[in-house]
């Protein structure tokens, strides 16, 4: 019993570890909430680490039937389209809602958001999206080349 079952048991400890994360990842199509929240197989889903600050409305007249809301909410929803969401919790909130990382097959959508100055960063976000706010901010994209009222998120 030396060496090779040792390692035969870290294999099915790995294996174990692996599937148990791939379990807590939540998998379907998003349906977004007027404060940027997503619907997700029954959880309200928050994007960890930004704040997503309310907008003007405006319609998408393009689509049938026209779907209206606001500014920051529609350019989410309409990079997210038919796509199946993935997301990781990061935490739970005290209201029931999760945080979480999610990805919509090929880029992080929290990133998105902040790289496309559709949201700010909360003061316990990582470095990272400080930066991508920076940099959506001096590019003047989203709610940087409109005038918007932001109003810096509280912590929960």
């Amino acid at each position: 019993m030396g060496n090779g079952a040792g390692r035969r048991t870290l294999c099915v400890f790995m294996l174990a570890v692996s599937f148990c994360a791939q379990a807590s990842e939540i998998v379907s199509y998003a349906f977004l909430n007027d404060d940027g929240s997503l619907r997700v197989r029954g959880h309200t889903i928050r994007l960890y680490g930004i704040y997503i600050p309310p907008t003007d409305d405006t319609c998408r007249t393009f689509e049938r039937p026209v779907k209206c809301g606001p500014r920051a909410v529609l350019a989410l929803d309409f990079k997210i389209g038919a796509d199946f969401v993935h997301c990781k919790p990061v935490a739970r909130n005290a209201d029931g809602s999760i945080e979480a990382i999610c990805r919509d097959g090929e880029d992080n959508l929290n990133e998105w958001m902040l790289m496309n100055g559709w949201a700010v960063a909360r003061p316990e976000a990582p470095f990272e999206y400080k930066a991508m706010e920076e940099i959506a901010r001096e590019r003047h994209l989203g709610i940087w080349g409109i005038p918007v009222d932001v109003i810096r998120p509280r912590l929960r």
